[in-house]
């Protein structure tokens, strides 16, 4: 059996700069481009990368945007979804790199996992790690997750896993991923959110994520969408949010996304024990479920 591929560490001194990563992630939409050896589409396997960004911290400005856009109260540590936006830069730097095999644009985030070790102070000193995984076979076509880390000193405080598939070729016999316990039906809503057209938008200038499929109607529809979508992780953002009075210091949370929610809309929040979903009548968009976790051990097998 072949040795596993020791991952390249490459270590960042800043954050990298959005708008770029953007233009570089979605030229292989234009014909020929990915013959360029600096933009990704080349075709071939995810190389084994991870990217390291240390001392990130998070801004009191920007982290007050986010929580109002997402609905979470202000406190001293981080929504628990918040890392993922700290952690995005490095995102969109791994699947623009020109070894990466597609562009990210015209991916489709069907599944993310976090589990929270412990809470992260808003003041914390952070460590980021990201890299992705080798593709998978999938029903639809191909799948890789992005695997991200923060740490805090030499502890794992924080970890996620988002799964992106990559529309191809039908495998039938491959896993759908589809293995999931859900709400039932019958459970009564206990919110309804109403969405604006804009949400896409204000959602992008907290996150970083300003994919086109989210911007507006006129860039969502090349991409084969006929208006504007909400981010997946506001929406589960957005559901954190209703249970942060229920939530614990330590928890894991995972969630699929079903079918996108085209903008404007109005949704229906429900919850249930572990589980929670976000939907609109018969339609599911987000099935979600809460499970217990325990703090990452330190040094010496003490935990955080």
């Amino acid at each position: 059996m072949a040795a596993a591929t020791k991952p390249e560490t490459r270590k960042l001194t800043s954050a990298p700069s959005i708008l770029p990563l953007y233009a570089r992630a979605a030229a292989p939409l234009i014909p020929g481009a990915s013959l360029l050896p600096f933009v990704p589409g080349g075709g071939g396997e995810i190389p084994a990368v991870r990217l390291e960004l240390d001392g990130v911290v998070a801004d009191p400005e920007a982290l007050a945007a986010y929580a109002k856009v997402c609905g979470f109260p202000l406190r001293d540590h981080l929504p628990p979804t918040y890392p993922h936006a700290l952690a995005f830069p490095l995102h969109m730097a791994l699947m623009s790199d020109g070894a990466f095999p597609f562009g990210a644009v015209g991916l489709v985030h069907v599944a993310n996992e976090i589990a929270q070790h412990r809470q992260l102070g808003v003041g914390e000193e952070l460590a980021l790690r990201v890299r992705a995984t080798k593709l998978k076979p999938h029903r639809k076509g191909r799948t890789f997750d992005l695997i991200t880390e923060v740490r805090v000193g030499r502890q794992i405080a924080w970890e996620s896993t988002s799964t992106f598939l990559r529309r191809g070729k039908v495998d039938p016999d491959a896993a759908s991923g589809e293995e999931f316990p859900i709400l039932a039906a019958d459970v009564p809503a206990s919110a309804e959110w109403r969405l604006a057209e804009s949400l896409g938008r204000r959602y992008a200038a907290v996150s970083g994520d300003r994919n086109p499929i989210h911007m507006h109607a006129l860039t969502a529809k090349p991409l084969g969408f006929p208006a504007a979508i909400a981010h997946g992780m506001w929406t589960k953002a957005r559901a954190l949010a209703a249970l942060e009075p229920r939530l614990p210091d330590a928890f894991a949370v995972a969630v699929r996304f079903r079918r996108p929610i085209a903008l404007p809309a109005t949704v229906e929040f429900a919850a249930q024990g572990p589980l929670f979903a976000v939907r609109r009548g018969t339609e599911r968009h987000l099935d979600g479920r809460i499970t217990p976790v325990a703090a990452k051990p330190g040094p010496k097998g003490k935990a955080n």
